[in-house]
């Protein structure tokens, strides 16, 4: 059986964390001269703002619980879902010694996260469709590999990854599998999240950032088993999610109404941006999307990426990742920011058939 208390680094078993002047007490009181903060005020919006925030973000979990059908206990919120990956690594990988799997093309934080802490990294390509190979990534496994990251969908091919390999990579990996599912509102998948309770080695990342439309906000969740997330709490900073995060967060939480509204015209304009890019001769494949962007192949990614610079349309380009040669990553937009994004393409074409 799996116990975290395995993994975890010898030194963080016994760490006493930091104790917030909040976590001292229960209940309310009237005159509080506990944490040396300015009781006359605050220059940044009133009273509120100079007491410090919930160290636990119990508001927050409270609705996320109703809403994603999760435990509090089982919910670490994080300033971005960068800190809960960040202090999954500190959490389990000694420094010079351990190492992390990881499959590219896929999301960065997770080398820099890795190489910030002097963490060894394997790579395991994923294959031509961009799904794991389940036998590539068991031979690379040894008693030094303490996390195996999963993109689902995937960042920057856009794709689910295939559930019976993820599963299978789940039940056999000896050590910590996230999942990272920033993009998991935009796909009618389920989330690995529902699935908690089978497999104490799985930790699932969310975010606001995306479908949620908070990137500005900075808050990302990792669910995981009530042991990891203990830890988690344990050697976080103490007060990670600022008051004014938390506060939006929780109103917005009570706005699911809104946010199938907007899933609904962004997948809308998936579908449609698709269907044109499958139009245009100067895009040679359009990978399948599960997310709110579209990975593209074309004849030459940098001559065609500082054309649209030019007419003030910035996309990512990917060109420089593992199979994803002359390959540009394009955010759904609006409407009229999908317009003129369409408009701009065929431009290029126009201008290069005459040249």
């Amino acid at each position: 059986m799996f116990s975290i208390d395995k993994f975890i680094r010898p030194h963080l078993l016994s760490l006493k964390p930091y104790s917030s002047a909040r976590d001292e007490f229960e209940g309310e009181a009237s005159v509080y001269l506990d944490a040396n903060e300015n009781n006359l005020g605050s220059l940044a919006g009133g009273v509120d703002y100079n007491r410090y925030p919930d160290p636990y973000q119990k508001a927050i979990k409270e609705k996320l619980s109703l809403l994603k059908g999760i435990r509090p206990e089982q919910i670490f919120i994080g300033n971005g879902s960068d800190e809960a990956i960040d202090l999954l690594v500190r959490l389990v990988c000694e420094p010079g010694k351990d190492e992390v799997i990881l499959l590219p093309p896929t999301y960065g934080m997770y080398e820099v996260s890795a190489n910030i802490h002097h963490v060894g990294i394997q790579r395991v390509a994923l294959d031509e469709r961009f799904q794991p190979v389940f036998e590539k990534i068991a031979a690379k496994q040894t008693d030094r590999t303490k996390i195996l990251f999963l993109c689902s969908p995937n960042n920057p091919t856009g794709n689910l990854l295939n559930p019976d390999t993820v599963e299978r990579l789940i039940k056999s990996f000896n050590g910590l599998v996230v999942v990272d599912e920033a993009y998991i509102d935009f796909t009618e998948a389920p989330s690995w999240s529902t699935r908690l309770f089978e497999f104490p080695n799985l930790v699932v990342l969310q975010t606001l950032s995306k479908a949620w439309g908070m990137a500005g906000l900075r808050l990302g969740m990792a669910f995981a088993s009530p042991e990891i997330i203990a830890y988690l709490n344990k050697i976080k900073p103490p007060y990670n999610i600022n008051a004014v995060t938390q506060e939006l967060v929780s109103a917005a939480l009570d706005k699911t109404a809104q946010l199938q509204d907007m899933l609904q015209v962004i997948t809308t304009e998936r579908e449609r941006v698709m269907a044109a890019f499958n139009q245009m001769p100067l895009i040679e494949k359009v990978f399948p999307s599960d997310a709110n962007f579209v990975l593209v192949q074309v004849a030459n990614a940098n001559d065609l990426y500082a054309y649209l610079l030019e007419r003030g349309v910035v996309v990512r380009n990917r060109s420089t990742q593992p199979g994803c040669a002359n390959c540009l990553r394009i955010t759904i937009g609006t409407p009229a920011e999908n317009d003129h994004l369409l408009g701009s393409l065929k431009a290029y074409s126009q201008e290069k058939s005459v040249a």
